[in-house]
């Protein structure tokens, strides 16, 4: 339950298992448990009730056991682990917790250690005693449980640790638990988060039959931590959806200290062979089914937002929406008409000999969008090389200054916060939330959003196009821009699907996906975070919009250093299939290693697992002692006002953006947009030559990286 991925630290050998282990201490048959729990917990009335609970819960059946264990017992068992035992911050695409190491290992410990943990493994014993296994699963009516195989560790959440969406289904696992060790003195405040959220599901039929069931956008149920506590429910495929939300803080330091959430959580298990009720292959079966499974599948059908990709229909004049009935988008850079068409060519690529210079009318229609800078000769040839190498590129202050004022002022009006419940957000056009859950939650905006009024986002006045409605409808679509692209780059593009996103802070978030396709992809990310307090160097941006160069650029004045400066590009990873050169996340305060807010953007390789660590998690990217595995990550971006990344994303690169914190100062905003390519023109001679430099990169694409840094740092000065 908390934690549906972990991290190859985390996975240490089990009681009896390696070489060195030793025997597990047998006491269960010398001791009754019993008495380890509250008196009356295994009468016959008390099953009823607990049962007849369970059954008649909602959103799906769920238990909540309160003062469950002996309570000199409990208290004793959380002094140990204050006094004893360390925990590991950990951090993933769908957590953010401190953790022990893996409970079951109790028994391989020292006869010293196990002196100092003497309540804490009578706890572990007392929970999958078979008392209590029968007790347990007589209410769930999940089957036999075992007692071989034992699941459970110490996860701490301080302020800022969360737990997202998933279902918990993983291997074997029947029954997922919490027992709550909250300070017995000081009650759980309901305002400080941390609640278990339960999320409910609808069932769906796919074309191709089959049926499943997706989680609502919203949790239904909170169930609030307390201390002796035990919540549980049954481990089923596509219905035990749940998260657990945000613990939060406040800016009193000494109270944030009082919001730990401890508790011990695991599972229990179906049989192991050997056991009664053991059925060989039911792991598998059930491994098929998880969500961690349904995140590396192309089952998307349900999915929101839907992938629209519209074909670029002719190089110089035109574009058509392919996969719509809507009148072709006109291209203002050649005052094309709105809804006549002026060619009828066939659909071609962006990338033809046609389109290798930029025609007059088409730099005038990018000169009001983007920053002169980046549409001289010398700029473009330069993001090109610089592409060539690495396949992405981080370019800051790309969009012209006035537009960007406007754009900025625009964002700037709009509410602070928006709902946390889906049917009130998109009962106001064009926000529509992102969905499942379980892959992804956040607002998303497409060009053509429904607003017959020209109201909210669509316009500031009625008939009036808005910043970002321009941004998307007249821009990023245009041809002229995917001309720029295709310059910058070197890649010949096919076709284009935009779209602006919301992340709202305290509740979005987009998990771990890979790309599965034969071609790769380029991908655009537009940030238009307008709030500060996302990295340390945020401070700087504020400045690049000032009145002096807004006037400047209106009245046709030139800064004389501007055309000497070469234009604000960091280069970032090597080409997206070779790990280990990367742009690492934003790192929290040493000190204070919750101060992250999350928000970033982050591309990550996938390597095989190993033998040593099979079920290895790729989408670990920081933890405490292992700095080792920040080198899957390729790329990242943190939230930041005007900054633009271009991506190219090759097969297996996984994806996502991290969840916003609720201590964030502000929303992520972004526009996004993925554009296909064409690469059936390369031959083998060309692929030969890309290998060699490929091998070339791998020894010096650090170098280049630092160099592109160094040489923007002296151009600045």
């Amino acid at each position: 339950m908390s934690g549906q991925k972990r991290s190859r630290d985390d996975l240490q050998p089990g009681p009896g298992s390696g070489p060195g282990a030793r025997k597990r201490r047998n006491t269960t048959v010398i001791e009754d448990y019993r008495n380890r729990f509250r008196p009356g917990l295994f009468d016959q009335i008390s099953l009823e009730d607990e049962r007849q609970n369970y059954t008649n819960s909602s959103p799906y059946r769920y238990g909540v056991i309160s003062q469950l264990i002996e309570p000199n017992l409990l208290k004793h068992v959380r002094q140990e682990i204050l006094e004893n035992l360390s925990f590991t911050p950990k951090e993933t695409d769908i957590y953010k917790i401190h953790q022990s190491g893996d409970l079951a290992n109790l028994d391989g410990l020292d006869d010293a250690s196990l002196k100092r943990l003497p309540s804490l493994l009578t706890l572990r014993n007392a929970l999958y005693s078979s008392v209590f296994r029968e007790f347990l699963s007589s209410v769930t009516d999940a089957g036999p449980l075992s007692g071989k195989k034992t699941d459970m560790a110490i996860n701490v959440y301080t302020p800022g640790c969360h737990l997202l969406c998933h279902d918990d289904v993983i291997g074997s696992r029947r029954v997922s638990y919490i027992l709550y060790l909250l300070d017995p003195v000081q009650p759980w405040g309901r305002h400080w988060g941390g609640a278990l959220r339960l999320y409910p599901t609808k069932p769906y039929k796919s074309s191709d039959g089959t049926k499943i069931n997706i989680p609502a956008s919203d949790p239904t149920r909170f169930i609030q931590p307390a201390w002796n506590q035990l919540s549980f429910f049954a481990v089923e495929p596509g219905q035990s959806f749940h998260d657990v939300e945000e613990v939060l803080a406040t800016k009193n330091q000494e109270l944030n200290e009082q919001r730990v959430r401890m508790a011990i959580s695991g599972w229990y298990h179906i049989p192991q062979e050997g056991e009664n009720g053991f059925q060989k292959g039911l792991e598998g079966e059930l491994a098929a089914k998880s969500s961690l499974t349904q995140l590396q599948s192309k089952n998307d059908e349900h999915d929101l937002p839907k992938a629209n990709p519209k074909q670029y229909i002719d190089k110089v004049t035109q574009l058509s929406i392919s996969s719509s009935g809507d009148p072709p988008l006109r291209d203002t850079g050649n005052g094309a008409d709105d809804s006549k068409p002026t060619s009828t060519t066939e659909a071609e690529p962006v990338g033809d000999a046609e389109a290798d210079i930029l025609t007059e009318s088409e730099i005038n229609f990018l000169l009001k969008y983007l920053s002169p800078t980046f549409l001289t000769p010398d700029t473009i040839d330069r993001l090109q090389q610089t592409f060539g190498n690495l396949s992405c590129l981080l370019i800051k202050s790309f969009l012209n200054p006035i537009y960007a004022k406007s754009l900025r002022d625009f964002i700037n009006i709009q509410p602070d916060t928006l709902p946390h419940n889906t049917k009130k957000v998109e009962a106001q056009p064009p926000w529509t939330v992102a969905c499942p859950p379980h892959k992804h939650r956040y607002l998303f905006m497409s060009p053509n959003a429904p607003d017959p009024n020209h109201q909210n986002l669509l316009s500031t006045k009625k008939k009036e196009m808005s910043p970002l409605t321009e941004l998307l409808t007249i821009l990023l679509p245009s041809l002229a821009f995917g001309k720029w692209l295709h310059l910058a780059t070197g890649l010949t593009l096919t076709t284009y699907d935009i779209r602006a996103r919301r992340f709202r802070r305290g509740y979005d978030y987009s998990l771990a996906t890979g790309y599965e396709e034969e071609h790769p992809r380029l991908e655009l990310t537009l940030g238009l975070t307008t709030s500060k307090g996302w990295e340390e160097d945020e401070d700087e941006e504020a400045a690049e919009e000032g009145a002096e160069s807004d006037k400047k650029t209106q009245t046709g004045e030139a800064d004389d250093n501007a055309a000497k400066q070469q234009p604000p590009l960091t280069a970032g990873a090597q080409a997206m299939a070779v790990p280990g050169q990367n742009y690492n996340p934003p790192k929290a305060d040493a000190r204070n290693p919750d101060d992250s807010v999350g928000g970033y953007e982050i591309y990550m390789s996938t390597d095989p697992a190993s033998d040593d660590a099979p079920t290895a998690d790729p989408a670990v990217y920081q933890t405490a002692h292992d700095e080792d595995e920040d080198d899957s990550v390729l790329f990242s971006m943190a939230p930041g006002w005007n900054r633009l990344s271009l991506v190219l994303r090759d097969k297996g690169v996984m994806k996502f953006v991290k969840y916003v914190s609720a201590r964030a100062q502000g929303d992520r905003w972004d526009a996004v947009g993925e554009f296909g390519v064409d690469d059936n023109g390369e031959d083998e001679d060309s692929e030969d030559e890309e290998d060699e430099a490929d091998e070339e990169d791998d020894e010096s694409s650090t170098d280049l990286a630092e160099a592109a840094e160094e040489e923007l740092d002296s151009d600045s000065d």
